[in-house]
């Protein structure tokens, strides 16, 4: 197979990668950066922005599955910049996919699409897209999957798959950000629950993926569909922030404070950034308080019928994975020479 990878650089698209080459398939990254390291394994990197269309079409031409995995991600930002990549950026893929004969789509969207700001436990497919949004990652989403997913219509086969929280070694976005805050002394828990979440770890997520496409190829039926995804295991979201501080040593999550204050501070924080246009997001945002006061986990039992998908990974085995990613990397290395044998002294 010849695969796209739209955001191949990232914690999901190099894992993705990754995962393709192991299994012999010839691949492409449409990415912003430079990865020497995805070079070394045979991926040819191409260095563009999703929302110039000339490039996305190019870097889809004479492929057979597009992973669309890049996304401008985050609880706070220029609504502007949210909606030229996740929206208009998702509308050149679907067209580069279309005007080259791409035959498959894999979007991956998240389940904020469905969230109203109040618990979701055992939700699935059903749930109509949240009727109002407080942060334009989500909403961006929603309208991006739309996309996609009316695609099918078209001839192309789609599918979205949302999964939450997204973890395990090689992040290096939200455990670092747990990490310095915790240790800083700024990272603190909202509220007196300990609300129940899905979790996706890392080589879950991958598989889901893989999967997706394999069942788009020989079953057209479930093209146009979404399906959430995640490690089949709620767990009280501060309880696994704390695991998985644990599992790196990093830290811990401070005494709660009350919902209503952090969400009030969370909206005082927007406003100031937007009256003095900081491009940094704030410490925290509605967005993030919301996500983290309400239960949010899923029913997969649509993705286990229709894709094959069973999480291989648990909790637990994830967690014990984390920790020795972080073991190794704290261990300086021993002296020793070329052959690997130990220096005299």
């Amino acid at each position: 197979m010849r695969a796209l990878v739209t955001g191949g650089g990232g914690f999901l698209g190099s894992h993705l990668v990754r995962a393709l080459v192991a299994r012999g398939h010839a691949v492409r990254v449409l990415a912003r950066g430079d990865y020497p390291d995805l070079v070394a394994l045979g991926v040819v990197v191409e260095r563009a922005d999703l929302r110039d269309e000339a490039a996305v079409t190019a870097a889809a031409r004479g492929v057979d599955t597009v992973f669309h995995v890049a996304a401008k991600a985050g609880g706070w930002g220029d609504p502007r910049e949210f909606e030229s990549i996740n929206v208009a950026g998702t509308e050149n893929v679907v067209a580069a996919c279309k005007s080259e004969g791409v035959p498959r789509l894999v979007y991956t969207s998240s389940p904020s699409v469905v969230h109203a700001h109040h618990d979701i436990e055992g939700g699935d497919e059903s749930l109509p897209y949240a009727p109002h949004f407080i942060a334009h990652y989500p909403r961006t989403k929603a309208l991006a999957e739309q996309v996609v997913l009316a695609a099918s219509r078209d001839g192309l086969r789609t599918v979205s798959l949302r999964p939450h929280f997204i973890w395990g070694p090689g992040d290096q976005h939200l455990l670092p950000r747990l990490v310095a805050r915790a240790k800083a002394g700024r990272l603190r828990q909202i509220g007196d629950r300990d609300p129940l979440t899905d979790t996706t770890y890392i080589d879950n997520c991958v598989d889901a993926h893989l999967l997706a496409d394999a069942a788009l190829a020989t079953r057209a039926a479930i093209s146009g569909r979404a399906y959430f995804i995640s490690d089949d295991s709620p767990v009280g979201v501060f309880t696994m922030a704390r695991r998985m501080l644990a599992a790196v040593d990093g830290g811990d999550v401070g005494p709660s404070v009350p919902v209503w204050a952090a969400y009030a501070l969370g909206g005082a924080l927007e406003a100031v950034h937007a009256l003095l246009r900081l491009g940094r997001e704030p410490l925290i945002t509605r967005f993030a308080v919301s996500e983290l006061t309400h239960a949010q986990w899923f029913d997969i039992s649509a993705a286990k019928r229709d894709l094959g998908y069973k999480p291989q990974v648990t909790i637990d085995d994830g967690l014990a994975r984390l920790r020795s990613a972080h073991a190794a990397r704290a261990t300086p290395p021993s002296p020793s020479g070329a052959s690997g044998e130990p220096r005299g002294g």
